[in-house]
């Protein structure tokens, strides 16, 4: 693009959504930044559309000068895949402006909602109605729903209400040639051809942008009770898994596993936290149980399901919180963790996912590995046991330089645990996607007949590949 070519691209974009709205000088590490601080983009220009007609002509004037873009909302991604790559030749295109809940259809126990409205804002808005917004992660105060959606995020629900894919009846779409797809119906019955809401979800913004979405709504639980409980294992937390099904059925909402020492760094980095037992137990679980009946009710299930696993030697000690505080801190203490671990160092992160029975024998199998090829390595193991989504983390050795460890050992180190991954049948990303990060190692670790297929479908709706490129899959 020739200096003059660069200046009427800018203008173009200007007139689109006015000329406070393009950004091109000052700190825009916001937006150039990934959440992690892994790597630092920059960008030909943050666009910031207030609307879908805006996207839509951002998208064709990024065409027609064959610009490619990167869709961003929160940009709370783990696997750098919302921010530009280090050319200066991609536009951002933040859709933080558009926020709105456009519909919440109380008969339809739905809600239709702008993709950059930040995820808390949904759910207390739907709270405020008295409906449940289900899906819920560590960083909901930032991310949104567009990125949410992007990604298939899961979160500490999902053992009971799925993943964003299962919450969505319905989108709107810009696709890469600036037209408008409307599929916000929020119908659970359509079986008019294919179902074009799946291919958006979880593409990264690779296919298109997601500019609305229509979500389920859920009746507000009466009474939601939350346990903290230690167990002597993981398979002893697996067992537990299997009782709170039994005891609680769909009731059980959350089922979160941490191990030891994820539980150190919590204590050693938020002292101020009080976090039940003595910090010994190998394993504590953190559950979750929403009754629609009464608080008395509630209680005397939790009781009832802590009782026989105390009695089968699943669990070793229990509590059960008393009043919504309680239960906030005790959640608070899982939701910490990332944050301890951050505070700790760098590391290498795994979110992966294998079938619940397995993932005993594969952490047991997988830590001595590790340990014989990487000595000192220290385990920082949690997640969503509930749904088999393990968050397998790695730091370093106490005393080690953390920034070489990361340089040196992530690659032998994430070739040994996908390996594992594969071996168990598991998937090397359950809920943070694919980006830049992972990018290659999806080649390795998916068939080639999935691989050919995702690159057709890929061709087929963003032909001059302008759309986030270079995430996902590698063409």
């Amino acid at each position: 693009m020739t200096p003059t070519e660069h200046k009427a691209f800018l203008a173009t974009l200007q007139t689109i959504v006015g000329t406070a709205n393009v950004l091109t000088e000052g700190d825009l590490s916001a937006w150039e930044l990934d959440w992690r601080k892994r790597e630092r983009g920059r960008a030909l220009a943050v666009v910031r559309p207030a609307s879908t007609d805006e996207v839509a002509h951002v998208v064709q004037a990024c065409a027609a000068a064959q610009v490619s873009l990167v869709p961003q909302g929160g940009n709370t991604g783990m696997v750098v895949g919302s921010t530009p790559d280090a050319t200066g030749t991609q536009v951002v295109l933040s859709l933080a402006r558009m926020n709105r809940i456009r519909q919440l259809d109380a008969a339809n126990l739905t809600v239709t909602v702008e993709a950059g409205c930040v995820l808390q804002t949904l759910q207390e808005a739907c709270a405020a109605a008295g409906f449940l917004y289900p899906l819920s992660m560590a960083s909901e105060g930032s991310c949104t729903v567009g990125g949410n959606l992007g990604t298939n995020a899961g979160g500490t629900q999902v053992v009971r209400y799925g993943n964003a894919r299962e919450l969505c009846l319905g989108l709107e779409v810009v696709t890469a040639e600036g037209e408008v797809w409307n599929g916000l119906s929020g119908l659970r019955k359509d079986n008019t051809g294919y179902d074009l809401r799946h291919l958006f979800i979880g593409s990264e913004g690779t296919l298109g942008v997601i500019t609305a979405a229509t979500m389920k709504l859920f009746p507000m639980p009466k009474s939601m009770m939350t346990a903290f409980a230690s167990v002597p294992s993981l398979d002893a937390a697996v067992e537990l898994l299997g009782l709170a099904h039994q005891h609680l059925s769909a009731g059980l909402t959350g089922f979160e596993v941490m191990g030891q020492f994820a539980l150190r760094l919590v204590r050693k980095h938020f002292p101020q936290q009080n976090i039940p037992f003595a910090g010994d137990e190998p394993f504590c679980v953190v559950l979750e149980l929403s009754d629609h009946d009464s608080e008395t009710h509630a209680r005397a299930l939790l009781e009832g399901l802590l009782e026989e696993a105390l009695q089968d030697g699943c669990v070793l000690d229990a509590v059960v919180a008393e009043n919504i505080a309680q239960a906030r801190a005790l959640w608070h203490i899982r939701e910490s963790i990332p944050l301890a671990q951050a505070q700790e160092g760098l590391n290498i992160k795994h979110d992966i996912s294998i079938a619940v029975s397995r993932i005993p024998d594969f952490v047991r199998e997988t830590d001595a590995a590790i340990q014989e090829a990487f000595p000192g390595a220290r385990m920082v193991n949690y997640g969503h046991l509930g749904d088999g989504n393990l968050h397998y983390n790695v730091q370093a050795p106490e005393g080690a330089d953390a920034e070489a460890f990361l340089r040196e050992q992530e690659k032998p180190m994430n070739a040994l645990v996908y390996a594992q991954v594969d071996r168990y049948n598991g998937s090397i990303s359950a809920e943070h996607g694919i980006g830049s990060l992972k990018r290659e190692k999806l080649a390795e670790h998916k068939s080639p007949v999935a691989l050919a297929l995702m690159r057709s479908i890929k061709l087929a709706l963003d032909p001059h590949n302008l759309m986030n490129p270079g995430r996902t899959l590698k063409l």
